[in-house]
């Protein structure tokens, strides 16, 4: 998207010369210079009184074209040049399972961590993003990106016929780690996010060895376990006129969780309030500091030349004015 600009807008105030020249020049009083038709001249040369206005216009249209050329009026345009090895590249693997829509949390536990999710993408313009969801098996969603509209769209846009039971964590960090083991930002965190058991017979990756291969590729993960103590009314299955609930207890593996982020030098929270949720949020953002000083590249387009034509072609129209047709029909 382009914005528009005078880089020299104080060559305006010449402007300010056209007032003593308007006042001389129709000025009912003052006539001198200007040769005044009589019976003589104007019978045969009715089209005099034409010419002489527009010599008398196009000095203003000259100057004009000038001033608005010194001016120089430009189109911009901005783009950030983001150093990626100084940044910090961020994954948020995301439990997607259909326990995600338990009612402990108000709408609902996906709601909840949607809003504030967004929110802490918002806080940190200068990271990349990149988004896995995962249940009984694991996919990327959004690759590491600086276009963080991508990744809120997704994280907003969440397909709940895909949400079915069953939580492989082990798949959805290691789908992860592989996508951030390939950077060079300074420092590549997980945001690892579940509300249930790993599933350990549907999953392809055991937690433990996804932790170990995070920590060789100097990748720290944060574990948050979603859901609040006790029970909770849960959806059980889905049928044609939505989610059936259940009052279901609230599992979490706080052990496998743990020892992850132990693993990885992360650290692990339990997040059983919207409230709490988002204190976690406001910590990582404390704890992973982003000193990337990002540079602002403009990019210009000038039209000042468009202005300096037109004052030439004036210019060419006046002498034709003044020397040709004035002289014909004096």
């Amino acid at each position: 998207m382009f914005d528009f600009e005078f880089f020299s807008p104080w060559f305006f105030l010449l402007f300010l010369v056209f007032i003593p020249l308007l006042i001389r020049d129709f000025s009912r009083n003052k006539r001198k210079g200007i040769k005044v038709p009589t019976t003589n001249n104007m019978n045969g040369n009715n089209g005099i009184l034409p010419v002489l206005f527009l010599l008398k216009i196009s000095k203003y249209i000259i100057l004009s074209a000038l001033i608005i050329a010194m001016a120089r009026p430009r189109a911009f345009s901005v783009s950030q040049d983001r150093d990626e090895t100084k940044g910090i590249d961020i994954m948020l693997a995301v439990d997607v399972s259909l326990s995600m829509f338990a009612k402990d949390f108000t709408p609902d536990r996906y709601s909840v961590l949607q809003k504030i999710a967004l929110d802490f993408i918002n806080k940190r313009p200068n990271d990349r993003f990149g988004l896995v969801n995962y249940k009984i098996e694991a996919f990327l969603k959004v690759p590491l990106t600086f276009d963080h509209d991508a990744v809120k769209y997704e994280i907003e846009n969440l397909n709940q016929s895909e949400m079915i039971d069953g939580t492989s964590v082990g798949d959805g960090l290691a789908v992860a780690v592989n996508h951030l083991m390939k950077s060079k930002a300074k420092s590549k965190i997980v945001i690892l996010m579940t509300d249930g058991m790993n599933s350990l017979e549907n999953g392809l990756f055991p937690p433990q060895l996804a932790a170990v291969l995070a920590k060789d590729n100097n990748i720290k993960v944060y574990c948050i376990g979603i859901g609040t103590n006790g029970y909770a009314l849960m959806p059980v299955r889905a049928d044609r006129f939505g989610l059936i609930y259940a009052e279901q207890p609230v599992s979490i593996d706080t052990n496998m969780l743990q020892e992850i982020a132990a693993t990885t030098d992360g650290k692990y929270y339990r997040a059983d309030s919207e409230d709490k949720l988002e204190e976690i949020y406001s910590e990582i953002n404390k704890l992973e500091k982003t000193d990337l000083n990002v540079s602002k590249l403009y990019n210009y387009e000038e039209y000042f030349k468009i202005f300096l034509w037109i004052a030439l072609g004036m210019l060419v129209f006046d002498a034709i004015l003044r020397w040709v047709l004035y002289k014909f029909l004096s």
